[in-house]
């Protein structure tokens, strides 16, 4: 069990709150306690013992408290091993104690973040001597104990408390691995504030870091293990109701946001499966732009994610009962509403009103490497091409640009037909085109045929060859949108004059792998 007695401990921590669950224990097994500033203060005020850093170093704080803990005595009185003759010598020549139990936490640099404040002031929440007493004491872990988080405060007491004040190795050797994620993630936060100052989008060295938000019941598969992290920025998604969300309903949740985001306020409706949008809908009236949504493939929508850009009214409610839903997204819901939406079963009921899109980058895991690039951010370039002797309605431009739109959230190869203000038919993630766009007319054949008649069809990346417009063609689609740079352009801009219907080049692709 390797127990190591705790006589000595430092403290120093920018959060005292919890203070009296550990300082009784410390005081039951006679554990000397050094501190220093505001720590030092609040542990005297509580009436306990402590000894003021500045007197056992005697050396005074100094440069306005950018150096206090960074002290001889301190450190090798943490990094010393024990067992080790000459560290032992070294020690009793400086007249240097060992210091057994670091408690730290480290200045709030990521609450001033959110604050906007100056940069120089933000500079002076770095903390240095915090990482450096946590880092010396997790490396010493054979013989030191470190606490590192408020939330750890009540084990330690425990762990205490049965060791009769003392600590085992795996005590330690848990609590070490905890510093240096603590650190890791602090300098992590902070390298990643300065290269955003700095506009360094691809540093030389890079951090993906995150907090644990929960653990989740499995990841896609139920063989595989999950969890939730956040960045800096919080995820902002309430639950008000049902089970816990499981890894696919939040990556469902996650696309059906980024389309609702890309939506004017207060209106449209994203039905997403397999993170696949498979109806959106732009009507204002919430009933209809629903009803709409659905319409487009009521059949893949079964058990997927609905979002609602709006507080859910009580007639939309019940018409959301009419079928299975494993999450319902929606920026509110009336008091009516979730009594009738709390009646579904096995149901999930999110409140997104706070959400915001932050990201600014998207990575993706390659084994023991990963890629990194821009969040695709770009809608639509201010300069359309018109590339047929037919030009589009301005009825035309409208869906065509929301057929786009959607289009850029669709796996690729990726094909959305759209009449009005809704999805008729989507193809997507297909190895060829052709097959994407045979999926699409399919779909709107199958569930909404009266409305292919001249509707829009958006490509998120250039047609190859002739076949795919001619398959749209041929169904009643009077106008297409795509990024083109094929070198079968002119060929597809032929069939498209050939058929009499506008084509537009966006020169911007929109791939979604």
């Amino acid at each position: 069990m390797n127990l190591k007695r705790i006589k000595r401990a430092i403290i120093s921590v920018s959060d005292k709150s919890n203070l009296k669950i550990i300082l009784p224990i410390l005081k039951k097994f006679k554990i000397e306690i050094i501190s220093s500033g505001g720590t030092f203060r609040k542990i005297r005020n509580l009436n306990y013992d402590c000894v003021e850093v500045s007197n056992y170093t005697g050396f005074s704080e100094m440069l306005d408290g950018r150096v206090k803990t960074l002290h001889p005595k301190i450190h090798a009185g943490i990094l010393n091993i024990r067992g080790n003759k000459r560290h032992q010598q070294d020690l009793k020549k400086q007249n240097i104690l060992n210091i057994d139990l670091v408690i730290i936490d480290l200045y709030p640099f990521e609450k001033q973040l959110k604050k906007k404040i100056k940069f120089q002031k933000i500079i002076e929440y770095i903390d240095i001597g915090g990482p450096a007493l946590l880092r010396a004491a997790a490396k010493n872990f054979n013989d030191v104990a470190v606490i590192s988080n408020i939330a750890d405060y009540s084990q330690l007491a425990k762990e205490l408390k049965i060791k009769k004040g003392s600590t085992s190795i795996k005590f330690r050797k848990f609590m070490s691995a905890k510093a240096f994620d603590l650190t890791a993630y602090y300098d992590s936060v902070i390298s990643n504030w300065l290269n955003n100052e700095l506009n360094i989008k691809f540093p030389e060295k890079k951090t993906v870091y995150g907090k644990l938000i929960e653990n989740l019941r499995y990841g896609e598969n139920p063989h595989q293990q999950g969890s939730l992290y956040k960045t800096t920025d919080n995820l902002n998604l309430k639950k008000i109701y049902g089970k816990n969300l499981s890894y696919n309903n939040y990556n469902d949740i996650y696309a059906a946001l980024s389309i609702l985001e890309s939506l004017k306020k207060n209106e449209g409706t994203v039905i997403i499966k397999h993170t696949n949008p498979c109806g959106v809908s732009i009507e204002k009236n919430q009933i209809r732009s629903f009803k709409h949504a659905l319409m487009c493939d009521p059949v893949s929508a079964y058990g997927g994610v609905v979002a609602i850009n709006s507080a859910i009214s009580k007639k939309l409610a019940l018409e959301l009962n009419k079928i299975f839903f494993e999450v319902i997204v929606s920026r509110g819901f009336k008091k009516d509403a979730l009594k009738i939406l709390k009646k579904k079963k096995n149901i999930r009921l999110i409140d997104c009103s706070k959400f915001c899109l932050t990201n600014k980058k998207h990575y993706l895991f390659l084994g023991n490497s990963f890629l990194v690039q821009d969040s695709d951010n770009i809608f639509l370039n201010k300069k359309l091409k018109i590339v047929t002797k037919k030009k589009p309605t301005i009825g035309q431009l409208t869906k065509l640009r929301f057929a786009f739109n959607i289009c850029k959230f669709v796996k690729s190869n990726a094909i959305v037909l759209v009449n009005n203000k809704s999805t008729i038919g989507i193809g997507a993630g297909q190895p060829s085109r052709l097959d994407s766009c045979k999926i699409a007319t399919n779909k709107a054949l199958q569930f909404i045929p009266e409305k292919i008649i001249n509707s829009v069809a958006a490509s998120d990346a250039f047609f190859p060859f002739t076949d795919g417009i001619e398959e749209l063609i041929k169904v009643g689609v009077s106008a297409i949108i795509q990024p083109g740079g094929s070198i079968n352009d002119n060929k597809v801009i032929a069939a498209a004059n050939k058929a009499s219907i506008a084509m537009i080049f966006t020169g911007t692709r929109h791939f979604k792998h």
